[in-house]
Parts: structure tokens; sequence; C-alpha cells
């Protein structure tokens, strides 16, 4: 048997932010079972830490119900929570498909993550009539990290209150769909325990299996750099307003970008079944 927990991320309470399923391996598992793992969980993200000689490094991988992904941002934040619960040195240090990420966890459970941060180019022509009509509002400007499609739109309710049409979506030669608006603050519209955001986002991914994710970490990179300058500052505080909702704290720092958030375990248990053919 192998232990598996599932960990909410980028929340300090249950049932909110992202869950992520967790398995930390001794050894490197069989491709083919990790995506089993992963169909069978059905979370946006299901990591795989394989544990190596050298103190505080490991192997990490990714697979949503469908793909294996190149980063991700809630998972990771979830595997350095489940290390550091079971009592592991940090800071942490993860070989990935996007190079060397890292992680720490300080004193009161939170998690910071460094990756790596993503510029984007203007997108204009057809796919900007394409977006417009899957997601029923006009864009303020559409633009491509190469890995997913970031769409600005005129104001936070719009985003709020999307309902796209998820099909369209699927045909976006992405990863996925980023929602995103600047905040106009008014006391007493947003829950005091999440913070008050500076930017609010949403992310839809159908073209890998994931209709709508919770909280995406990942889409932070280019968010980040996104919105930094147009607020004036390296650092705020960013709500992704799906309907479990999450807080990821964002710093532009050079060409890397920080993300903070907390996490609860929610389920800790073991799998059964081996995890190498």
């Amino acid at each position: 048997m192998v232990r598996l927990r599932i960990i909410d991320a980028f929340t300090d309470r249950p049932f909110a932010g992202n869950p992520a399923g967790v398995v930390v391996l001794d050894r490197p598992a069989d491709e083919g079972w990790m995506r089993d793992v992963a169909a069978e969980l059905n979370l946006s993200e299901t990591a795989f830490a394989v544990r190596t000689p050298a103190p505080g490094a490991y192997g990490l991988r990714w697979f949503t119900p469908l793909v294996e992904v190149d980063l991700c941002g809630h998972a990771t934040l979830a595997t350095a929570h489940a290390l550091a619960e079971d009592g592991a040195a940090g800071p942490f240090a993860f070989a990935t498909r996007s190079g060397e990420l890292r992680a720490d966890v300080g004193g009161d459970g939170t998690v910071r993550l460094d990756f790596p941060a993503r510029s984007t180019t203007p997108v204009t022509g057809p796919l900007v009539d394409v977006l417009t009509a899957a997601l029923g509002t006009p864009a303020v400007a559409v633009c491509t990290d190469g890995v997913d499609v970031l769409v600005e739109v005129g104001h936070e309710e719009v985003v709020r209150a999307l309902v796209p049409d998820v099909a369209a979506l699927a045909g976006v030669d992405a990863r996925g769909v980023v929602v995103t608006a600047a905040t106009t603050p008014r006391p007493g519209l947003d829950d005091a325990s999440l913070g008050a955001p500076d930017v609010v986002s949403r992310w839809f991914g159908p073209r890998v299996g994931v209709a709508e994710d919770p909280v995406t970490g990942s889409a932070h990179c280019t968010l980040g750099p996104y919105w930094a300058p147009r607020l004036g500052r390296s650092s705020f505080v960013a709500h992704q307003v799906s309907p479990r909702g999450g807080v990821v704290h964002v710093e532009v720092v050079g060409d890397r970008v920080h993300l903070r958030g907390h996490a609860v375990t929610v389920l800790d248990g073991d799998l059964r079944g081996p995890a190498s053919s």
C-alpha cells in the first residue's frame, strides 16, 4: 500500500482552495499507475514526489485526470505542506519538467513557492473573437505566455459572474484560459479571511480535463508579471474567485515569482495496489 493524502491548497480552512492528491514515494513509480491514480482521484492535479539521496531534494511530477502537466502550483504547495507535516526539513528543491522549483514552509505553516516568471505577448485576430464569444464578454486585452491565454476584462464582477461556453474554450490551442481583472475595493464585499484582493481571476482548462480549476498557482506565474507594472508594485494579493475560492500572495522578484499560501490536509490514508508494474 502507498500513503495518499488530499490537501486543500491556497486556503487555511478545509473544503476551500484547490484540492490536490499527494503521493510521496521512495522510488520512481510506473507512469501508467500514476496516470490511473490521477484519473481515479479526478482532481485537477495529483502530485507524485520521489525522495532522492540529497537532503530536501525530490523529483516531482503532476497529472490531471487526462495528461501530465509541465507546471502546477497548488499541488507543489500541497507537496511541501505534506513533507513539512511529516517533519522533513526544508527548504525543498523539486526537480520537474519546468526545472528546479523551490519551496519553504514558515513556522506558521505558510508555504512560499519560488517559480519561474512568465512574460506575455499580445494576441490579436480571430482568437479574440472566439474568446469574446466563448466568455460572453468583450476583452480589454488578450495575451499569451505560450502556455495559457490571459484575458483581461473590464471589471471584477465580470470575472465573478462568468458562465463561459466550456466546449468552445476547449477549442482554444492553449493549456487553459485565465480571465482576470483588477479589483475595486468596497468595504464588506470580500471575506476578510481571504484578504483584500488586488486582482481576481478564474482559470478554465477543458482541453486538459479541468473545466474550471479552483485555484491555479501556475497561472500566477503569468498574472504576477502582468499585473505588477499595472498596479505599480511588485507584490499583491490575488483571489481566484471560483466557487471554492482561494488566495495567492504574489511577489515578482526578477525573473522569478514567489507565491505564498496555506494548505490543509483533509484526507490521509492508504492507496491499495502496486506503485510499479
